[in-house]
């Protein structure tokens, strides 16, 4: 298969001009050959998914996170990476989240994805909910709330755009962030919230392929 029209579809999904200015979507790594047998999907390219690409035959990596610098020892293969181009996408990265989480999705405002709930739930349902895909979670209640009806997502890092609504779910919540909150925050873990990506990135593509076998680098 050609690696351009694989890439076609996900730029055709999340536009590669969408992200973010400081990002590095795109190819990390381009081969001369434009063909490929067997694409790698992962959420982030390290030495272990790398190795588990040789091993497995894999000719192309699809990742989540990007390469902000590349190691010589990467050259041989193909690397095409889509961050925030689709943390942006509809459909995309905190879509895919709330999807799993039995959640339907209200609105957006940028990053963030609102579920606006009819009737309100407890703060110990959303709890259980997120135990589900996040069991070291964490989570501050500072203003002592019992029930939530309006909820914020953003898969990732995304604290600082905490605020507007009755609880937030991300990732990478910082202790002066938590401290401040003035309303229920729950820090899923930043693996968490988006190992759902190698995922979403077959599914966009409509090729079979491999997913990475990847863990949090927190026990």
């Amino acid at each position: 298969m050609n690696k351009y029209d694989i890439v076609r579809r996900i730029e055709e999904f999340a536009p590669i001009e969408t992200q973010e200015k400081w990002d590095c979507s795109g190819w990390g790594i381009e081969t001369s050959n434009p063909y490929i047998f067997t694409p790698l999907f992962a959420l982030t390219v390290t030495d272990d998914v790398v190795r588990q690409a040789r091993e497995k035959g894999c000719d192309m990596i699809i990742s989540h996170h990007p390469l902000f610098y590349v190691p010589l020892e990467y050259k041989d293969i193909n690397i095409y990476c889509a961050h925030t181009n689709l943390d942006l996408a509809e459909g995309g990265t905190t879509d895919t989240l709330i999807k799993k989480l039995g959640f339907k999705k209200t609105r957006n405002d940028g990053f963030v994805r609102i579920v606006e709930l009819e009737t309100p739930i407890t703060v110990d349902e959303l709890q259980e909910k997120l135990l589900k895909i996040s069991p070291r979670l964490r989570y501050v209640n500072n203003c002592g709330a019992k029930t939530v009806r309006t909820i914020g997502f953003c898969a990732g890092s995304g604290s600082e755009f905490i605020g507007g609504t009755d609880a937030f779910v991300t990732g990478d919540v910082k202790f002066h962030t938590a401290l401040e909150a003035k309303s229920v925050v729950f820090d899923i873990g930043h693996f968490e919230s988006e190992i759902f990506a190698p995922e979403l990135l077959r599914e966009i593509t409509g090729i079979d392929g491999v997913i990475a076998d990847e863990k949090s680098p927190f026990i």
